[in-house]
């Protein structure tokens, strides 16, 4: 295990974006969740043969819209303008739930509130009592899809470790996450654990003092 990233900054969220891009395998069909992994979509090479299937109805999304580009009628499930690319289809919101209920996804990227160290996924309600919840299709692509991949910060506000041993937030799935992507370390988590693929500004001693739960070094 090599840091893919010297000194003490840790990524942005275009760089974790990038890193997600780079492991989506060629030819793979892929939902992006709202928020930071709508970020993937920019830096997916154009050779990827990667088709971005969206929530309200679209496939081959392209990248995020620039200028002149911007159509207010083209967006993703996050609202945000769009471009498509050559073969792209639209459908019915319900024909899309088909796809991601019925298995035809590859992977799919989703934020999170907090995610187990064996892959449980809790990422549409923190249980405060003023708190909106906001499960959308988040359930049904944790579940549907074949991989499943989060983004988020390590950390929360109050420093607390979203990579926990258990999930106190309200479940999205159970067992669903194969991989994290955040801004000090990539992980893969499963039955046997999490594993540290990558760090980014943090050694891994550090990475395990903060987060206080057992982490095993990748190859």
């Amino acid at each position: 295990m090599t840091p893919s990233r010297p000194g003490s900054v840790p990524l942005t969220a275009h760089e974790m974006a990038a890193l997600v891009a780079r492991d989506i395998p060629h030819g793979s069909f892929v939902n992006l969740g709202i928020g930071r992994p709508t970020l993937v979509a920019d830096h997916l090479p154009e050779n990827s043969g990667v088709v971005l299937h969206t929530e309200n109805g679209m496939l081959n999304m392209g990248p995020a819209a620039q200028g002149a580009e911007i159509d207010p009628d083209l967006t993703n499930a996050g609202k945000i303008p769009v471009t498509e690319l050559p073969g792209a289809s639209y459908f019915h919101h319900a024909d899309s739930f088909a796809m991601m209920r019925g298995g035809h996804l590859d992977v799919c990227v989703l934020g999170a509130f907090q995610v187990s160290m064996t892959g449980d996924l809790a990422n549409w309600h923190t249980g405060a009592p003023d708190a909106i919840p906001a499960v959308g299709g988040a359930m049904d692509l944790a579940i549907g899809a074949r991989s499943v991949f989060v983004m988020m910060t390590l950390f929360a506000k109050d420093g607390s470790p979203k990579l926990v041993p258990a999930c106190t937030y309200p479940l999205t799935g159970v067992g669903c996450v194969d991989r994290v992507y955040t801004d000090v370390a990539t992980f893969a988590v499963g039955p046997d654990g999490a594993v540290v693929l990558d760090t980014f500004g943090i050694t891994f001693d550090e990475l395990t003092d903060r987060v206080g739960i057992p982490l095993r070094p990748g190859s």
